[in-house]
């Protein structure tokens, strides 16, 4: 089977893009043929990427197709390492950032094939192969990839290069960052090597010479270099299909059926090749713990829970220590070969943790990639328990005044901008922004406030990744730069005047708007002609009672150092404002759920700013609108609570009375209207 890659070698080159090179005869066209995604001038390069995955079928690929693209890279051609680029990896967008994946123990360069569909639409993705025979050392690897990152410079100005590091390739990356620190570079490190001395592997070194080739695959943790697994293997055993026998019990078993391609370990990593390895990883390892303090790069490390090689979660806590750009992604049900497995997909741990971008600076409308079908379901996944327990009821208000059901009140283009009220814990979100898209086809993009984007916050959740599915959402932090992109894009924006201090009030601020006494919002929607959509969203109080809020907790002793990490100078707001809304210090609330209520939420009449840019230049103008705004977010609470008393369907157990006769998909009735 011909392997769908095409390759380059610019080792011994001045730029990769000078020669062509073929896999089979070493003359196909490299990254500059006429295929779609090859990279155009700079000049002529647009600085815009595709906003929109394709949503089509993505083909499933895991460790078989990785076996069999492998037998075609691992034949001995006595080349050196080079890059390929996937056929399935052509970049769909103009211009996307360089990505150079750097591969594990095995060299193949094929240990993203689950990835390359996604990447290719947003990257220009690049492998390095290491062939098997090959022996150049460390030093020399980093200095191939450095002469790849210095000659692609020009091409990429102002746009940053992305290591992609797996393993030994993750000190790679890391090496090169230590080397370089004047190129903007952007590393994703899965379970790095760096902490081989600690490893499996490191005694498996020590006695690897007097074992017998091929049996040096039978030896403990070998065949998770490819599977991932434990392999608990009694050494003293010495007959061949014993140790065969035994080594692949810890497969998968939808791998078993593969036990006749899994030999190729055999040709993929023969023993002496292994011990180099072995040693190469040693000298990473060693080279790199030295030097990691002076890393500055963005990074990302994705550490998994259940490797059998290296002590990769203990290791990632270790490394973000020493990195103050890093973030960690766990993995806790993952083993060793991380990507090629089911459960992660690198390109939507990228985009949740941030890290995407194309210039200097990450641009969170620019840059921004809407979810695809999956991110949507799994990001909205947590909020399912309210659509069961609270059956939302949507309301909203057409031109004439009229309240009805569901979205017809609500203007399909944007830029519109959707002003209410925040209720407690912000749980009005989910139903909100899912039913927006599934109903209406809106995708609405929520101002927030920064602790859900700063470094130091994620330090403070139990996990890391708390806040990934709202930037997979869209949410952007606060500031009046990212407003006014989002409204020149004609976006649908969601704003809480409120802030944190609505969305944290403390006992018996149910309802109670904590806003601005001035405009924040009013002038610069009227510069882009936006309209303004006041709503309001009651429950049964919230759904929870305050049992200790902000007042109490300070009160406690121990209360104060955790006060001053999660109120920490990078994440407050309007800490400037002499007013109630200026005290918006965030806390972790003590509460006591109740029996869920229901939801009501009534959007209403939505407010034109259209041919009135220059009447709400003037400050007293738009002030009067402001105000406007703010009583009818009022008007909507107050509709909402006294209708909600005429509801049959308020009470939990009325709801599922309906839903057991009618069918649990069935839409629960609720006041006349």
């Amino acid at each position: 089977m011909a392997t769908a890659v095409s390759l380059s070698i610019p080792l011994h080159l001045s730029s990769p893009r000078r020669r062509l090179v073929s896999h089979a005869s070493r003359a196909v066209p490299s990254r500059l043929s006429s295929r779609k995604g090859a990279r155009t001038s700079p000049a002529l390069a647009s600085v815009t990427a595709p906003k929109v995955l394709d949503e089509s079928v993505i083909e499933k690929r895991g460790i078989k197709d990785y076996i069999e693209r492998s037998r075609e890279m691992i034949r001995p051609d006595g080349g050196p390492p080079r890059w390929f680029s996937p056929l399935e990896c052509g970049a769909r967008g103009k211009d996307p950032p360089l990505l150079l994946y750097l591969p594990g123990i095995d060299g193949t360069g094929l240990g993203l094939i689950r990835h390359h569909e996604r990447l290719g639409k947003i990257f220009d993705v690049w492998c390095l192969h290491v062939p098997v025979m090959d022996r150049t050392s460390f030093e020399g690897l980093v200095e191939y990839v450095e002469r790849t990152i210095k000659s692609e410079k020009s091409y990429i100005q102002n746009k940053p290069i992305y290591l992609v590091g797996e393993s030994i390739g993750a000190c790679l990356a890391l090496a090169v960052a230590i080397r370089n620190p004047d190129v903007d570079l952007i590393l994703i490190l899965a379970n790095p090597a760096t902490s081989f001395p600690m490893s499996q592997l490191q005694s498996v070194s020590n006695f690897l010479g007097i074992v017998p080739e091929p049996f040096h695959v039978t030896i403990p943790y070998f065949l998770s270099l490819i599977t991932g697994n434990s392999m608990g293997i009694a050494s003293s055993n010495t007959e061949t299909h014993t140790f065969l026998h035994q080594a692949f019990q810890g497969i998968p078993e939808n791998l078993q059926n593969t036990f006749s391609d899994l030999s190729f370990l055999l040709d993929i990593l023969p023993k002496e090749s292994l011990i180099w390895k072995l040693d190469l990883l040693k000298s990473a390892s060693l080279f790199v713990n030295s030097r990691l303090h002076v890393v500055e790069a963005q990074t990302l490390i994705l550490a998994s829970g259940k490797d059998q090689l290296f002590p990769s979660h203990k290791e990632a806590e270790r490394i973000s220590k020493l990195l103050p750009n890093s973030r960690i992604r766990h993995f806790n049900e993952n083993s060793h070969t991380i990507f090629l497995e089911d459960e992660v997909d690198l390109v939507t741990t990228v985009k949740g943790a941030g890290y995407y971008r194309r210039s200097r600076q990450v641009d969170f409308v620019s840059d921004y990639l809407l979810p695809t079908p999956d991110e949507f379901k799994k990001a909205t996944e947590q909020y399912r328990w309210i659509d069961f327990a609270a059956s939302p009821v949507i309301l909203s208000t057409l031109q004439d005044g009229k309240i009805v059901k569901g979205f017809a009140g609500i203007p399909s283009e944007g830029p519109a901008v959707f002003v209410g009220y925040h209720m407690l814990l912000g749980l009005e979100l989910g139903p909100m922004v899912t039913k927006l898209i599934t109903e209406k086809n809106i995708h609405l993009r929520g101002i927030a406030h920064p602790f859900l984007f700063n470094r130091a916050s994620e330090q403070l959740m139990p996990d890391s990744s708390s806040f990934d599915s709202y930037r997979i959402m869209g949410a952007v932090p606060v500031s009046a730069t990212n407003f006014y992109k989002l409204l020149s894009t004609k976006s649908f924006v969601l704003l809480y005047p409120g802030g944190a201090r609505e969305a944290l009030h403390r006992k018996g601020e149910e309802y109670k708007l904590f806003w601005p006494e001035k405009s924040e919002v009013i002038r610069m929607a009227s510069r882009f002609e936006a309209k303004i959509i006041p709503f309001g969203v009651v429950g049964e109080d919230d759904m929870f009672d305050v049992l200790l809020d902000y007042d109490d907790l300070v009160k406690v002793p121990f209360y104060d150092d955790l006060n001053k990490k999660i109120n920490q100078e990078a994440v407050r707001l309007r800490a400037d404002y002499a007013e109630e809304v200026g005290n918006q210090s965030l806390y972790p609330p003590i509460v006591l759920p109740k029996i869920p209520g229901r939801f009501y939420y009534l959007f209403g009449k939505p407010i034109e700013t259209k041919g009135r840019r220059e009447e709400l230049r003037d400050r007293d103008n738009a002030q009067q609108l402001y105000l406007h705004v703010k009583s009818e977010v009022e008007n909507c609470l107050d509709y909402l609570k006294k209708k909600r008393e005429e509801d049959p369907y308020r009470n939990l157990l009325s709801r599922l009375l309906y839903q057991t006769t009618h069918g649990f998909a069935a839409e629960v009735p609720t006041f006349k209207l």
